[in-house]
């Protein structure tokens, strides 16, 4: 991609190296004691939040590490700033044209684990968006997983997994989210997971207009750079993980889509750039 050098987001909290994953205890910070507690009630499965819990008395598990901007000596940070300042460059325009104000999400760097407005984020979960507090979460370790695990090495393949994170802010401030959270605690498991693929499947292709509009607007795609980011909607696809983790595959249980899906779904937002061509809720079948 070709904005290595372009405007960093000033919405960018970074939480790394503020003791246990930005972690606190009652506004206190940790020390290595609690840590070591923390590490070995891990590996026995205990919640983090449970231990800080008794040795605060109560006290609420807090975030006290302050929003800044990446160090200048940190490139891959810096290169997701980069990435969320053209996705607040592109919605904004796209919001405005529509008649809408786009809020601009902030973007979360933290290291094994963080509280969040959705409750406590681990580096497990991958990326994830949490709507009540209008953030996007990210262990940068995941890049590494996304190269070593999965054979998807490249920037544009680290900028589609911001883009579809931020896909969901956009669901989120058109009121999509909220539809769909409010019919899947109608349905049955089965059902409600189907909705859910829809949700993925329409935050894959936002991601793919997102990209249409940046390069149209800044020429921010260099050769390869579609391939890349369809090879990383590829491999995580629910049918490409499952068959990877246990051997077979469960359709009912997916989630996010198939390979397949997600492959096609951002393809259609890249060479669209059509909002309103990512109705992935239509009854047609995906």
């Amino acid at each position: 991609m070709l904005f290595r050098r372009g405007r960093e987001s000033e919405n960018v909290e970074d939480r790394r190296g503020g003791g246990f994953g930005g972690l606190s205890l009652g506004g206190r910070g940790i020390g290595i004691g609690t840590i070591l507690l923390l590490l070995v009630g891990a590996y026995f499965g205990i919640d983090p939040r449970l231990i800080l819990g008794l040795l605060g008395g109560g006290a609420p598990v807090q975030v006290t590490a302050p929003a800044h901007k990446p160090p200048a000596n940190d490139p891959e940070a810096r290169f997701v700033s980069m990435v969320l300042a053209d996705t607040e460059d592109t919605w904004r325009a796209l919001f405005q044209k529509a008649g809408r104000q786009y809020q601009d999400p902030h973007l979360v760097l933290f290291t094994g684990a963080t509280q969040t407005a959705c409750g406590l984020g681990r580096a497990a979960m991958g990326p994830f968006y949490c709507p009540p507090d209008q953030k996007v979460y990210i262990d940068l370790s995941f890049y590494d997983d996304l190269k070593q695990r999965f054979g998807v090495p490249g920037d544009f393949a680290q900028a589609y997994v911001i883009a579809h994170e931020i896909g969901h802010h956009v669901q989120n401030l058109l009121g999509i989210s909220d539809k769909v959270q409010a019919a899947r605690q109608r349905m049955g498991e089965a059902q409600a997971n189907q909705l859910s693929v829809r949700l993925e499947l329409q935050a894959d292709c936002l991601a793919g207009v997102w990209a249409h509009h940046a390069d149209r607007a800044r020429q921010v795609l260099e050769k390869g750079d579609i391939e890349e980011g369809l090879r990383a909607a590829s491999a995580i696809g629910d049918d490409r993980l499952q068959r990877r983790t246990q051997g077979y595959v469960v359709p009912e249980s997916f989630t996010h889509g198939t390979s397949a899906q997600r492959v096609q779904w951002f393809k259609r937002g890249i060479e669209t750039g059509s909002v309103a061509g990512c109705d992935t809720f239509q009854n047609s079948p995906l």
